[in-house]
Parts: structure tokens; C-alpha cells; sequence
């Protein structure tokens, strides 16, 4: 028998988490909302999206109703390609999907470009941070 990791979340609790919650704030649901329509307090929405409480059978029946997707979904095992596990937590990273979904609305490609290069630059090691002889 394989002992309990106690040293933090399950990894797969924490997947399901990160799916649940890109595909809340895709639907563009706050997290207190997705917890009136469950019937759970917004903490406890948000303790399932970190994968630090374990989903109920029932509780993911109804997540899946809300959120539009299929349990099997949830639970990453619809049969669709597997999706990398640092993509899931990119996308979990606040304003990830919203940064998405406003760049995949740019029809200029000329635009698109410049954002790419634009964030790109922000992110580069070093970049952003206020220089000591400033």
C-alpha cells in the first residue's frame, strides 16, 4: 500500500483545480458566483481551484452542469490530447485567459505582432524593474 503524500495537494486534485478554474473565468463567472450556483461558500470554490480540498462525485456533476463542460473534462480524461501541465497553470494565472481572449479578438496581425513583441520584452528576465541609478 502506497503511503499519502502529506507534504501538500494532490497533483491530480491541482489539475482538475486549474481546469476548473480557467474554464470559470473563460465563461467570465467570479468565483463567488460559480459558489451560489454550486451552493458552497466562495472559499470552498476556491480551495477546490488550488486542488487543496478533494471533488465529490456530486460535486464535480454539478461544477461540469455549471461550467458546460463533461466531468470526464474536468477530470482530464475526455480523451482529447493531453494539455501540458504548465500551460494549465499559465492559463491559471490571473488575467491569463482574459490577456487570451483579448488578443485572440485583434484582427490586425500587425497589432498582434506588436502585443507578442510587447509582452514578450516585459517578461524578459530584468525587465520592469526600476533601475538602481534611476
Amino acid at each position: 500500500m502506497q503511503a499519502v503524500n502529506r507534504d501538500g495537494p494532490d497533483p491530480i486534485d491541482v489539475a482538475v483545480g486549474a481546469r476548473i478554474r480557467i474554464r470559470r473565468r473563460w465563461l467570465g463567472l467570479s468565483q463567488t458566483q460559480l459558489a451560489n450556483a454550486l451552493g458552497i461558500t466562495f472559499q470552498q470554490v476556491q480551495k477546490y481551484e488550488r486542488g487543496a480540498n478533494h471533488g465529490s462525485a456530486s460535486m464535480f456533476v454539478k461544477i461540469a452542469a455549471k461550467l458546460e463542460p463533461t466531468v470526464a473534462a474536468l477530470v482530464g480524461e475526455d480523451g482529447s490530447a493531453p494539455v501540458e501541465a504548465i500551460i494549465y497553470a499559465q492559463l491559471a494565472t490571473p488575467g491569463a485567459t482574459e490577456l487570451l481572449a483579448a488578443f485572440a479578438n485583434i484582427s490586425d496581425g500587425d497589432a498582434r505582432r506588436a502585443l507578442l513583441t510587447l509582452s514578450q520584452a516585459l517578461s524578459a528576465p530584468g525587465a520592469g524593474r526600476a533601475s538602481a541609478a534611476a
